[in-house]
Parts: C-alpha cells; sequence; structure tokens
C-alpha cells in the first residue's frame, strides 16, 4: 500500500481524459442483460459482502503468515464453483472453467498486512457503520472486493469472459515480503507465460490510478563493538552513539541538499544494547528508501553506505578504546516501471471511470503492480470503492459507504479487458 509521501504527490497529477472509442464500447458492454444483472448485484448484496470483509480481516494474516487467511480465500472461491488452488509461493489462485491455454488477465488483491488483529474482536463495526482494526483498509477492500467480483461471476454467467480471467489472493506485498507473490506469478509457470494484463487491488481509493511503479530498495545495517559497563569501560566506542550519527549525517545531508528527483527515505527500526548501564555491542537499524528515479535511488543507496561508514570512523577516532564496525545488507528491492500512455488497458479504466463520471488521477506509488510494470507487462493498481484511512497503524478504519461504486469500477473494467484479449 503507498505510504504517505505517494498519497501526497498524487495531488499533483493531472485528471485523465477518455478515448471516446472505448466509451462508446463500454456502453455497449454495460447494456447487455447478463452485465447489467452483474452491475446490480453487488448492492444486493451489500450486507454479505460486508460479512465477509470482516470475517476475513479477523484471520491474522501478517506478512509471512497469511496460510489461514489464504485457506479461507480459497475455500470461498471454491464454494462459488471456482477452482482454487495455493501454489508454492501461498498464493491463492483461481479460475473459471479456464481455457488451458491463450493469455489470461489477472485480478489481484494481496492477502497480508502489516499489523494483525491479536483477537477477532479487535475487527469491529462502529455505531456509525465503520469498521476499525488492523487491515481492514489496507488490504480488507481489495480482499473483499477480490471475493465479491468472485462470487458476482459464477452467479451471473456470460456477463463476462471469465474463461481467460485468473483470480489472486497473493502474499508478500507488504513490508518485508518484497513482493514475493507476485514475482512467483509473474516468473513462474503455469502463468507466467499467460499473463497479458493485470489488475491489482490495493486499498478503497478510486480516486486514483497506479500505473508509474515507485521503485524502493530496503536495507538492514548492523553495527557492532566490545560492548562494556558504563562507567569503568567510559570511553569505549558505542555501536548506538555510531549508528545515531550516521542517522543524523544522512538525513541532515539530504536536507541540505535535496535528491533531484522525488525520493523519500525512512529509518523505520531501530534495536541495541541490553541495558542502560552497559555499552551496548551492536545495535541495528532497518532502512526503506523510495524514489522516482532509478538513478537517485541509486545514489541514495550510496549516500546511506558513505554515511555509515563515515559515522563508524567518526566513533572510532573518538574512542579511548574499543573499535565499531559496520555491515550493510540490502533486504528488498522493488523495481520500477511505467504504463506506456498509450496503454490499451489505460484506455479502458479511463473510459470506465468517465462511464460513472468518476475523477481519477494517474499516481506513481509501490504496490505489486511494481513487478509486472518492471517485466513490461500491462498493469494498474485502483482502489476497490468505499472509504478509508489510518493505514498500517492500530487506529486503521475502513467505511464501506459507496463500495459499489468501486466494484462496478472493477466489474466493466474485467469486460472491457478480457474482450480485447485474444481468444484461445
Amino acid at each position: 500500500m503507498p505510504g504517505p509521501f505517494e498519497l501526497a504527490a498524487r495531488k499533483k497529477s493531472p485528471t485523465i481524459a477518455t478515448p471516446p472509442d472505448e466509451a462508446a464500447r463500454l456502453e455497449q458492454i454495460a447494456a447487455r442483460p447478463a452485465m447489467a444483472a452483474l452491475l446490480k448485484w453487488f448492492a444486493k448484496n451489500r450486507q454479505w459482502i460486508d460479512e465477509q470483509h470482516l470475517s476475513l480481516c479477523r484471520i491474522p494474516a501478517p506478512t509471512f503468515q497469511e496460510g489461514p487467511r489464504a485457506e479461507a480465500v480459497a475455500s470461498l472461491l471454491e464454494s462459488f464453483g471456482w477452482t482454487a488452488r495455493i501454489d508454492r509461493a501461498g498464493n491463492v489462485v483461481a479460475t473459471l472453467a479456464a481455457a488451458k491455454s491463450g493469455p489470461v488477465a489477472a485480478l489481484t488483491a494481496h492477502l497480508d498486512t502489516v499489523l494483525a488483529p491479536r483477537r477477532p474482536e479487535e475487527i469491529r463495526v462502529e455505531s456509525n457503520g465503520t469498521f476499525t482494526g488492523p487491515g481492514v483498509s489496507d488490504n480488507g477492500a481489495g480482499l473483499s472486493a477480490l471475493v465479491a467480483i468472485a462470487r458476482a461471476i459464477s452467479e451471473n454467467p456470460g456477463a463476462l469472459r471469465s474463461g481467460q480471467l485468473l483470480l489472486v489472493a497473493n502474499v508478500g506485498e507488504e513490508g518485508e515480503g518484497n513482493l514475493s507473490g507476485m514475482r512467483y506469478l509473474c516468473q513462474q509457470p503455469p502463468w507466467a507465460e499467460r499473463l497479458h494484463s493485470l489488475i491489482v487491488l490495493d486499498g478503497p481509493d478510486t480516486g486514483h490510478i497506479t500505473a508509474t511503479a515507485l521503485a524502493c530498495r530496503r536495507f538492514e545495517i548492523s553495527m557492532t563493538g566490545a560492548g562494556g559497563h558504563s562507567w569503568s569501560d567510559r570511553g569505549m566506542a558505542n555501536p548506538v552513539h555510531a549508528m545515531a550519527r550516521a542517522v543524523a549525517l544522512f538525513c541532515d545531508e539530504r536536507a541540505a541538499a535535496p535528491p533531484a528527483s522525488p525520493s523519500s527515505w525512512n529509518f523505520g527500526v531501530i534495536e541495541g544494547g541490553t541495558t542502560v548501564n552497559a555499552i551496548p555491542a551492536s545495535a541495528r537499524v532497518k532502512v526503506d528508501l523510495r524514489s522516482q528515479s532509478p538513478t537517485v535511488l541509486d545514489e541514495l543507496a550510496a549516500a546511506l553506505e558513505s554515511a555509515f561508514e563515515r559515522a563508524a570512523r567518526q566513533e572510532n577516532e573518538a574512542a579511548r578504546s574499543g573499535r565499531v564496525s559496520v555491515r550493510i545488507r540490502e533486504t528488498g528491492s522493488r523495481p520500477g516501471g511505467a504504463l506506456p500512455a498509450d496503454s490499451p488497458l489505460l484506455a479502458a479504466i479511463r473510459s470506465v471511470d468517465a462511464f460513472l463520471s468518476l475523477r481519477s488521477e494517474l499516481d506513481c506509488a509501490s504496490t505489486d503492480a511494481n513487478v509486472p510494470l518492471s517485466m513490461g507487462l500491462p498493469a494498474i493498481s485502483i482502489g476497490a470503492g468505499g472509504s478509508g484511512g489510518g493505514a498500517h497503524t492500530p487506529a486503521e478504519w475502513y467505511s464501506p459507504e459507496g463500495r459499489e461504486l468501486g466494484l462496478r469500477r472493477i466489474a466493466l473494467l474485467l469486460a472491457l479487458v478480457l474482450e480485447s484479449l485474444p481468444r484461445p
């Protein structure tokens, strides 16, 4: 899910236009009886969708521990008539009377959350109808939309060319998951060579279309020393002191000379020491670097290494005894990429938004779409409807008010995309 910097950047994006040819084709599709019935299905089944949303969010699914939620999603999809299986990465992959060859379009939503409920009661409904609790927006919104779309399609046969549709509830989108589920889907048989287009459902916001992938690199940096007593070993090189100096050096230098491209850096986890009266033997920090420019991202990584090496050297020069050493390890990398301006997938979402009178903007963010975009595959990330906030915090919330508009948007987009696929 995008972070605060990425969300702020969206406000500067221009409102996109609508190609008239796609708009006319969409009107014809939406007027078909089977499709019209599918579009009405979401409002008729509002309570059921809300119940599935809450039920799935009550199953803890922190990154690397998505198994129980994956099994629940697979069971739901099977109950609607889809053939669902869990692949070697842990993704739920489902088809409905799928063609055995030829191109497919994938609709995906990530299973994992940054925070997880400790008890089911932490996922609750407030008096105003708002859902609250870890993961209710990111990605409870996307996951419940995937489930709703699956049931709507199965109960309205003929509305979509569903034989060429792949539904995926994937693992490893958040944090150190490093997009592992999406990487597996796009790079391993049997789907890697058949993927034609991907639509990623991430969060609720229908006001954006993520068509540019924000590149990201993550590091874990450790500093080690001998450690000792805070008084009798006073003056010994201190890993925590050195690490604090390094963080300050890096941030101060970026503030004095900002990067040439919109970028962000976050020292998200700092650990070290065991007690207040002992010089620590180690310290550790986890860092997230992002930039719209791959070149600037590499420059930030080089500057990070330089800052920590200089801080260690300064600590050692000032110390009366002992030495600290530094070790930098890259723990993750999200590739960048962009959907071409003349992409049929972009034209399709433009016409859908015009048809539904939605004002949406192109943006740059880091999502599961990073992987296919970096490989040259058409992909976008969109919100699933409703509204939400507080993502990645204990105060996360989601309002299902207006969810049906987002679900109709997804269904219409799928119709356009599937009709554009070559038949197997």
